[in-house]
């Protein structure tokens, strides 16, 4: 990136977050030739290697900071429209038979199409103030021309970008937390208010936000907090405002890659879908029939929701790959090839070994079942949300299919080894010393946020979801609320530690409902309150943790950062309300059926209750002596595998050149079990050769090309996928209307498996 013109620092001045404006110009002027020095450094370091987080700070990611305009009208506008935006198609896509995470690059391409429009084609404040100054002179400006500057003051700028996209972020960070609502909604005769949800949301958002002020020694002004997901909307951001077209290699690479995409993805998307799953396997026997053709199914179909293990199938479809695979670090993407490969042969042996009475039902399913494989009655089991015994004695215990979660080893493995690290930066951070020269310019130029604004929060969102369980009907005791907060507080700083060291945390949810399930035996919806004010809380905190970092890397100051969350935190839980109600109201019957049809789905939140509903069983299922209860068990065979590690780490600390320290048992265990918990199984593989290759090869053969394109082509792939599949969900999916589905053909077999295996009867 290009060194920041003087003007650029002048502003400075004119910023109120700043700590003192007497002595800010003179340690500016000192700042302006750190920067030049750190830009002359990070060109002589091109071919640096990034591996760790003092590399990204040092080599990846600028110090530069123009102190432009943050928190504008226009920013404060943009952040909401985009906040209903995402808020829409994140709905929408939870009840897709494929799930897609909108987030990333895409938003920050929304708003800032929009947001340059919204410079160029009103009135320019700025404009308008020069040519009055330039008449009149010094003076009070016009009411007028304020009102013009107050609505469009000048160019789209960075920081005011940055913002219109956290504020968006926020209203989503606990997204995940509506499937407790929907799935009341959907399975439960119990009635769900518009106080229930709103209220609901906003507390757990709330709730991880004020935890997250507690945190932000180590998981976020640590320099190796990084939280590599992130990246490619930073270099995004940044190149966008700081480069041109016409002298910059990587932002015109980053435009025609986005056109390039978006031409692209309208035959994966909708005219050739096959090329989301091409089991070559599979092409090689298509005459198979019978239990031949049942086996190849299981085995390597994955092309729609629990069809089968999709092994060696490949996926072209970049809206299912997305910037994640490859920004991730190289040991998360060989954890996650190992893990996967563990989970497929554990899933294999416990159905073909007919464990549990695994050959009685369907091969991967999303529903509590039958013996005979159908689906189980919940709604009839829990009336009210309660277990009505006698429809155990009718029916007999559910069954459930067979995968194993080990969900143990994440907190010892933070304490055994971590932990001396957590409490070295803890310290400094106690005294003052941070080793991010990103944070040490933050603590510089901008007032911090104190901490009793955290504790604040924290108090509000308790009391919020106090209300809720007070008040409102859903099973859950006051006691039972308040456990579910400390389990929560007590993961979160793990969870956090591991997402920001490896982009990835840990899927706390089982933990959660089976804690639920021994307290609150034969209450389904009482158990998915308490891992909402758990699980949900841990990831609310992950991800304000997150944009906190973010912020961190685009120079936002922390009050106005801590501000815009809180603002889209609340906005998010009236809009999410409003767009769940609708999707239920219009698809209820399809989505009730875990499968649904190609353009809508339940099976997500048909796990999710099975989950609860399955807990709430726990003493039927679960116990010493129970058909299932080796799967409580694993949560201690998972820390004890951790304790194994760090003894063996202590004996034989490296093999050749490797550190066995490298080897994180939490994220291995994690994707131990990840095919057995996603519905389509057909883009795991790609997604994974595509990290092997950018993290593994080009990061350190190419660390040039590395450096200026991974994560903004990555990027660049998502924007335009997700541009285009926003276009068709309005156009032809049938989000804004009647579904037009592309004709059939044989790229486009939607009468069957797209991939073309067999379709078990």
């Amino acid at each position: 990136m290009s060194d920041p013109p003087a003007e650029g620092i002048a502003i400075a001045v004119s910023t109120p977050e700043l700590i003192d404006e007497k002595t800010a110009v003179t340690v500016l002027e000192k700042d302006e030739a750190q920067i030049n020095a750190l830009g002359k450094n990070d060109r002589d370091s091109a071919d640096a290697v990034i591996v760790t987080g003092a590399d990204v700070a040092a080599h990846l990611l600028p110090m530069r900071d123009d102190f432009d305009p943050t928190l504008t009208f226009r920013a404060a506008i943009l952040g909401s429209g985009l906040a209903a935006f995402l808020a829409v198609m994140t709905q929408i896509y939870t009840f897709k038979p494929t799930q897609i995470s909108i987030s990333g690059v895409f938003p920050v391409l929304v708003s800032y199409f929009i947001g340059n429009a919204w410079a160029k084609l009103l009135p320019r404040g700025d404009k308008f103030e020069a040519r009055w100054r330039e008449r009149y002179g010094q003076g009070r400006l016009p009411w007028w021309i304020t009102i013009i500057k107050f609505v469009n003051p000048g160019p789209f700028g960075l920081k005011e970008h940055s913002i219109s996209v956290i504020t968006a972020t926020a209203a989503g960070y606990v997204t995940d937390a509506t499937s407790v609502f929907a799935a009341q909604k959907l399975f439960y005769d119990l009635p769900l208010s518009a106080t229930t949800v709103i209220l609901g949301i906003i507390s757990i958002g709330l709730f991880g936000c004020g935890l997250c002020g507690f945190m932000r020694s180590f998981a976020v002004w640590d320099v190796e907090a990084v939280y590599w997901g992130s990246l490619p909307v930073v270099k995004t951001l940044q190149g966008l405002h700081w480069d041109r077209v016409e002298n910059s290699k990587p932002l015109k690479d980053f435009w025609y890659a986005f056109t390039g995409m978006s031409l692209y993805e309208i035959f994966p998307a909708y005219i050739f879908p096959w090329l989301n799953s091409v089991s070559i396997p599979y092409l090689a026997s298509q005459k198979a029939t019978g239990n031949k053709g049942a086996i190849l199914t299981n085995l390597f179909g994955g092309a729609t929701a629990n069809e089968g293990l999709g092994l060696f199938s490949l996926s072209f479809d970049w809206q299912y790959i997305t910037s994640s695979s490859t920004a991730i670090p190289l040991k998360l993407v060989l954890h996650t090839f190992v893990g996967t490969g563990i989970c497929a042969m554990v899933m294999i042996g416990i159905y073909f070994g007919n464990a549990w009475g695994s050959r009685s039902l369907p091969f991967m399913a999303t529903n509590l079942l039958m013996v005979n494989g159908t689906k189980y009655p919940v709604r009839e089991a829990f009336p009210g949300g309660l277990l009505d015994k006698s429809i155990i004695e009718k029916h007999g215990l559910p069954q459930v299919t067979g995968p194993l979660h080990l969900i143990g080893a994440l907190i010892l493995h933070c304490i055994l080894f971590w932990r001396k690290d957590i409490w070295r930066v803890y310290q400094r951070a106690r005294e003052g010393k941070h080793d991010d020269p990103h944070h040490t310019h933050m603590a510089k130029h901008y007032k911090d946020t104190p901490w009793w604004c955290f504790a604040g929060i924290i108090i509000v969102s308790f009391v919020l979801g106090l209300v809720v369980v007070i008040k409102e009907n859903i099973t859950l005791p006051v006691w039972a609320y308040l456990v579910s907060l400390a389990v929560g507080i007590f993961i979160s700083p793990f969870s956090t530690i591991l997402f920001a060291r490896f982009g990835n945390g840990i899927a706390t949810n089982n933990l959660s409902k089976m804690l639920a399930g021994l307290m609150l035996p034969g209450r389904p919806v009482g158990n998915m309150y308490f891992a909402a004010w758990s699980h949900n809380v841990v990831m609310s905190s992950v991800s304000v943790s997150t944009d906190l970092n973010l912020g961190e890397y685009l120079k936002i100051p922390p009050r106005i950062m801590l501000w815009t969350q809180m603002y889209g935190i609340i906005l998010g839980g009236f809009i999410n309300y409003a767009i769940l109600s609708s999707i239920i109201s219009a698809n209820r019957d399809l989505l009730v059926e875990g499968n649904g049809n190609s353009s809508w789905s339940g099976a997500t939140m048909q796990a999710f209750n099975t989950k609860a509903a399955s807990w709430a069983l726990a003493p039927y299922l679960y116990k010493i002596g129970a058909k299932y209860e080796l799967i409580p068990i694993a949560l201690a065979i998972g820390a004890s595998a951790v304790v194994i590690h760090r003894s063996l780490y202590q004996i034989v600390p490296k093999i050749g050149r490797f550190d066995m320290s490298e080897i994180n048992l939490p994220q291995f265990i994690q994707y131990a079990g990840n095919m057995s918990m996603q519905p389509q199984t057909c883009t795991i593989l790609s997604g994974i050769l595509c990290g092997l290759f950018i993290q593994g090869y080009l990061r350190n053969y190419h660390p040039r090309i590395f450096k200026d394109y991974s994560y903004i082509i990555a990027g660049a792939f998502d924007g335009g996928s997700l541009f285009v599949v926003f276009i068709l969900s309005f156009a032809v999916y049938g989000a804004g209307g009647p579904s037009r589905p592309f004709p059939l053909w044989w790229g486009n077999n939607q009468e069957g498996h797209v991939d073309w295996c067999p379709v078990s009867k």
